[in-house]
């Protein structure tokens, strides 16, 4: 089966390669289990078992079995892996970031990503994004918002620009903006309310994605 060529970072061989060192490069001090990377990428086992080995071969990645399980970490002294590292972050980083970045503010009910970045991730073809565009939905403080743009900023090594907007404008699409957003591709990092809410989320997600 032909494999789409990733969108955010041509040089990668797939998304789901993009995906995988992701997680494992973001924190270099943590160990990842196969089954933690196939849940956390909505990856195959196969593939991650594929991805893995040969990053290891290429030695950005080491294993290491513990009893029956598989282990997986950043190989922080490859003479490439600061390089590597700031690609990966740049192109597939931002969600795991936004999400710890954002997870502890106040009076979010969701935290999607938006624009160019989200387009790309999803799989539209265009240029490489410049920025990365956070919206927060509900009643955060926009100067917390802003600080947990700035630290995400910090770590990714792109600008990152968060846009606040209350739940009632979302659900009366009050505004260009919102109608907007809603109808191009975004990607889901935080929600509160997995009912009607986080639903409706997730099929706009899902309706912005590539098929495979």
């Amino acid at each position: 089966m032909k494999v789409n060529a990733p969108t955010l970072a041509p040089i990668l061989r797939s998304d789901a390669q993009g995906r995988i060192l992701a997680r494992v490069l973001i924190d270099p001090e943590k160990s990842h289990s196969l089954s933690d990377l196939v849940d956390s990428t909505d990856t195959s086992m196969p593939t991650v078992l594929r991805e893995v080995l040969r990053a290891e071969e290429a030695g950005i990645l080491i294993t290491e079995k513990i009893g029956p399980i598989r282990q997986v970490c950043a190989r922080v002294d490859h003479p490439l892996y600061d390089a590597v590292r700031r690609i990966i972050l740049a192109t597939y980083g931002p969600p795991t970031v936004v999400a710890e970045e954002f997870a502890n503010l106040e009076g979010a009910e969701a935290v999607l990503l938006i624009g160019s970045w989200a387009a790309r991730y999803l799989g539209e073809a265009g240029r490489s994004p410049n920025d990365i565009d956070v919206l927060v939905i509900g009643d955060a403080d926009r100067d917390l918002a802003d600080g947990a743009a700035a630290r995400a900023e910090e770590r990714i090594g792109m600008p990152v620009q968060a846009t606040v907007r209350a739940l009632s404008q979302w659900k009366t699409e009050r505004g260009s903006f919102i109608q907007e957003v809603k109808s191009r591709p975004l990607v889901v990092i935080l929600v509160n309310d997995e009912q009607e809410f986080g639903q409706e989320l997730r099929e706009l997600e899902a309706r912005g994605s590539r098929s495979p």
